[in-house]
């Protein structure tokens, strides 16, 4: 027999991994999900206190790398708090209107203008928007390979 809660948790656990690659689905969030439903599943028995503890600190770093990536990486980049926070406001808006392209040409455009408006200059500008546009990438890939050591740990769990 199938133990329909298991199957959902596994299946959260797999969203979670494609979550992380697509800029509107909370990745990590599912990825708690899963394993908070597997451990309820289990009895509170099966994560261990020490693998569940391990498990959520990894889930709650890929939040933390979702949430703080375009802010940290124009921040890297050079620009000010304030464009890093005027991008993020247009790249919520780019992607409620346009989708993730949307969002990504929204921040990386905003970075650029709002750093030429404050006195910078053509370069510092584009090195600015290239190395937020890199962050943003780079947090996909971040969050997919965090979210996939939590599926396969998950797996390993179950099957051994």
């Amino acid at each position: 027999m199938v133990d329909i809660p298991v199957v959902i948790a596994f299946v959260l656990l797999a969203l979670g991994v494609v979550g992380s690659l697509a800029p509107i689905v909370p990745g990590a969030v599912l990825s708690l999900a899963g394993i908070l439903l597997y451990w309820w599943a289990s009895g509170y028995t099966e994560p261990g206190t020490i693998l569940l503890v391990g498990l959520v600190a990894v889930a709650l770093l890929a939040l933390l790398v979702d949430v703080l990536a375009g802010f940290l990486s124009a921040k890297i980049g050079g620009a000010s708090t304030t464009t890093a926070v005027i991008a993020a406001g247009a790249g919520v808006v780019g992607l409620f209107t346009v989708g993730p392209l949307g969002m990504i040409l929204a921040v990386v455009g905003t970075v650029f203008v709002v750093e030429l408006v404050r006195g910078g200059t053509m370069r510092e500008g584009g090195r600015a928007a290239a190395i937020t546009t890199l962050g943003m990438f780079g947090s996909s890939v971040a969050q997919a390979v965090l979210t996939a050591s939590i599926l396969i740990a998950m797996l390993a769990l179950v099957v051994f």
